[in-house]
């Protein structure tokens, strides 16, 4: 155990002088240190610097941690935090760095990305391999190599040309030289003296260079102003006709800064528009009705089975399209609602042999559930989906199409995004909408693109845009600013009611105030008990703002009904039967033909039933030619009788199959007559009902035995589905129980790894677990249950796993020993053949 006045020597030693509470910050931020639990400390440093582990904290930091980070990668090894500041700030210092560094820097430690103390800041060395600059990765910061660096590979004399021209004594060796030319290039005034002498042309090539790349292109006879600059290395050959700036000049003509424009504070979240509460909540409910609408809608539409299943998965174009038609929406956004669906549970393939995409059973349980518990529901499957509907329609990494329902969808960055985006939103005051360039800006700053090769896709970018978008039509916000449901959903608590005099004198685009609101820095996401809490808060203050059920309609002469809002289920059902829907918006207006009537007879409803039904739910009489209409189509309802033979059409009125038969348009049914009464046909009977609806006639099916039959829409559901998994991005954060197990068991094997060992007769390296005979180990541990000692053993289990463990032997019989295992941190029992060897701990 190292000294803790002694400053660490390593990142191991490091962690070793951290508090549990420290090293719970530590794994809770980088979850992949603990998959698996590591043996002990010295085991987490060595994961802590894998590059996949350092590249994801990296990834993780915000843009001024990261700044931090890389202006610690072109520093010193070690750096002082006198050092770092002066990176940071410059020469001129500034305030809103210096008073930003300390919680970069506190966040950096926080991640082993650096340790050590602040005279002592050394970089995590995977850490530095990643951001310090090299020819073939320039740093972020645009600097390039050291003097020394840049000087490797060139010839003495050559260096000491250079020295000479710069104005300095020769020295003795290559390395003392370019030391000295590199304290010139950091020495202010001295540096000033030499540039001042410098041609202008000379100076202009240096500003180009500066803030990088700080590399550039030179001919085999470089011009006069070039070359004074070759001569004195204020630029430095690194391959042929490449120069580079070396890193002290650039820190000189900077000021001292490594970054252009630091950026301590993180960009603020701008407000566009600003919209009284009660008209955001009235909004974001509104359109939360019009989700559930068109939720329903899409799975009615598909009750019988929807489209089949791509064989490699998913919805084809034509049928996006098709579905976009039927529920009047632009494709983008009718993918988003089939997505959502989707990730609801809600709808998902039957599997069957002709796959096709179909409702689940879980649809009819949603439609029994309130309407707020079904946004709620709704609303909790978008927010944490990993599926970004947006990509829908593009090209995935092997340029193959992205559709909807389709694999390659799934983006795991997708529920963070989401959250955050509405935690900003939550951070402003009520009724404000933001700027989505600002909103776009912050998230660059908090999680800032690195690397050419993300620069050119901004995935955080258009999830936020997205969710913006997707927020809206969901109902979460209202006009862009979020809703009082909205704000619950997250776990906010909500803003104080403004006094009613500040309400009375706010017009419609009065920026109203705020006496509360949450920052969006401290609202995390949920676990699930919290979440099923806010769902429920979130549906209470939602339930009121939904429009009330209609249970009835407005009958008008021209045989059209108008549904003035929402109607009841079982109305809506029983008039989409009766009637098609022609029009859609605040009020639906339904028209009745003789089709949509003959469709209700089929149904087995009554030309009585249809009439006591229209006049039980209109507020209006019923108009004269809408009873004309049901009359006449029963009237002629079942006159025809259509079976099997292949297809037979029988009547009891032999005129009337006279008329069929002379008629033109039954040509293509190719009818023969069988009798006076019966006419027979090859064509199915699907197909001869139509071909004689198409003429006019209101034919009725019949079963085998004769009777009529009465057809209605067949409910088809999937087998029970499970909605689909999010796919983690990268492991969960572990929970506190699962962060104490695995910090004690951590100690424990550091305990186990560096207590100090009596001398055995067998050496045994750093690592190597300990090897005694049998009979030794016996004995040994025989004696350490009567002297009460406590034994370092090796043990392999029965999966053939090797480990080290501390243990205190309380009893050895039978060839096992028991004991208080120090390792485990709970008494256990071990077969003694499976010690590998037993080594008593050294005293203190």
């Amino acid at each position: 155990m190292s000294n803790p006045a002694t400053p660490p020597r390593s990142l191991a030693e490091a962690l070793r002088a951290k508090d549990d509470a420290s090293l719970a910050v530590l794994l809770r931020a980088r979850p992949d240190l603990i998959t698996p639990v590591p043996t002990d400390l010295t085991q987490l440093a060595t994961r802590a610097g894998t590059r996949a582990s350092v590249l994801r904290a990296l990834e993780r930091l915000d843009r001024f941690a990261l700044q931090t980070a890389e202006a610690l990668a072109v520093a010193g090894d070690p750096a002082s935090y006198g050092e770092l500041l002066g990176l940071m700030a410059g020469d001129g210092g500034d305030p809103l760095v210096a008073a930003a560094l300390p919680r970069a820097l506190g966040t950096l430690r926080d991640q082993a990305l650096v340790w050590g103390d602040d005279d002592r800041l050394r970089l995590v060395r995977t850490t530095r391999e990643v951001l310090a600059p090299s020819p073939q990765y320039p740093s972020p910061t645009g600097l390039g190599p050291t003097v020394r660096e840049a000087t490797s590979g060139m010839s003495p004399g050559r260096i000491q040309e250079i020295v000479t021209t710069a104005g300095l004594p020769s020295t003795h060796d290559s390395v003392s030289a370019a030391d000295a030319l590199g304290r010139l290039f950091g020495h202010r005034k001295k540096m000033a003296k030499l540039l001042a002498a410098a041609p202008a042309e000379s100076r202009e090539v240096l500003s180009r260079l500066v803030w990088g790349p700080p590399y550039g292109q030179v001919t085999p006879e470089p011009a006069a102003h070039l070359r004074w600059l070759l001569d004195r290395g204020l630029l430095l050959p690194t391959g042929p006709g490449t120069v580079v700036l070396p890193r002290e000049v650039a820190l000189h003509l900077r000021e001292g800064r490594a970054h252009r424009e630091p950026e301590p504070v993180p960009p603020a979240v701008e407000p566009t528009a600003t919209h009284r509460p009660q008209v955001v909540d009235a909004t974001a409910a509104g359109q939360a009705y019009t989700a559930l609408a068109t939720v329903e809608e899409l799975l009615k539409d598909w009750d019988e089975g929807g489209p089949t299943v791509l064989r490699a998965g998913g919805l084809s174009v034509r049928d996006l399209k098709r579905t976009a038609v039927a529920l009047d929406l632009s494709e983008p956004v009718a993918a988003f609602w089939v997505e959502l669906a989707y990730a609801a549970g809600l709808l998902a393939s039957d599997g069957e042999a002709d796959e096709r995409y179909a409702a689940t059973p879980a649809y009819d349980e949603w439609l029994d559930r309130p309407p707020a518990e079904r946004w709620t529901q709704l609303a909790q499957a978008w927010l944490t989906a990993t599926r970004a509907s947006g990509l829908v329609g593009g090209r995935d990494t092997k340029d193959r199409a992205l559709s909807a329902l389709g694999p390659g969808l799934d983006r795991s960055a997708a529920p963070e995004v989401r959250h955050r985006v509405l935690t900003l939103l939550a951070g402003l005051p009520e009724g404000t909408a933001p700027a989505a360039a600002s909103v776009l800006a912050r998230l660059r700053w908090e999680r800032p693109l690195r690397g050419p090769q993300q620069q050119g896709d901004d995935l955080r970018g258009r999830l936020a845009r997205w969710t913006l978008s997707e927020a809206e039509l969901l109902g979460v916000t209202g006009r862009g600013a979020l809703s009082a449901h909205g704000r619950a959903f997250l776990g906010a608590p909500p803003v104080e009611p403004l006094v009613e005099k500040e309400q009375e004198a706010a017009g419609p685009g009065d920026k109203l105030p705020v006496h509360h609101h949450r920052p969006a820095a401290v609202l995390e996401p949920l676990s699930p008990p919290e979440q099923a809490v806010a769902a429920a808060a979130a549906g209470r203050l939602l339930a009121p703002l939904l429009p009330e059920p209609l249970d009835h309609v407005l009958l008008q002469a021209d045989l059209t009904a108008v549904a003035p809002g929402p109607l009841q289920r079982p109305l809506a059902d029983a008039l989409g039967v009766l009637a098609d829907v022609e029009s859609k918006g605040g009020a639906t207006v339904y028209r009745f033909t003789p089709a949509s009537v003959r469709r209700a007879l089929d149904a087995g409803r009554t030309a009585t039933d249809l009439h006591a039904f229209l006049t039980t739910h209109s507020r209006t009489p019923v108009p004269q030619p809408l009873a004309y209409l049901i009359d006449d189509v029963a009237r002629k309802h079942g006159h025809l009788r259509v079976g099997a033979a292949s297809a037979y059409v029988r009547c009891d009125d032999d005129t009337v199959l006279n008329e069929i038969m002379a008629d033109k348009r039954a040509a293509a049914l190719r009818l023969r007559r069988l009798a006076p009464t019966v006419l027979a046909t090859q064509a199915d009977p699907a197909a001869l009902l139509e071909g004689l609806r198409a003429m006019g006639y209101a034919p009725a099916a019949e079963s085998a035995e004769g009777d009529v039959l009465i057809t209605r829409a067949h409910a088809h559901r999937t087998p029970p589905r499970t909605a689909p998994e999010p796919v983690p991005d990268g492991p969960p954060p572990p929970d506190g129980t699962l962060l104490a197990a695995a910090i004690r068991a951590i100690r424990a094997g550091d305990l186990a790894a560096t207590t100090p060992r009596k001398p055995a007769g067998t050496a045994v390296q750093g690592g190597e677990l300990p090897r005694t005979t049998p009979a030794e180990t016996l004995a040994t541990m025989q004696a350490a249950v009567l002297t009460g000692g406590t034994l370092w053993i090796g043990y392999v289990n029965a999966e053939g796993t090797a480990s080290q463990r501390v243990i205190a032997p309380i009893r050895v019989e039978g060839g096992f020993v028991t004991a208080y295992d120090h390792t485990a941190d709970e008494v256990r029992t071990y077969p003694l053949h499976r010690v590998t060897g037993v080594a008593e701990l050294a005293e203190g």
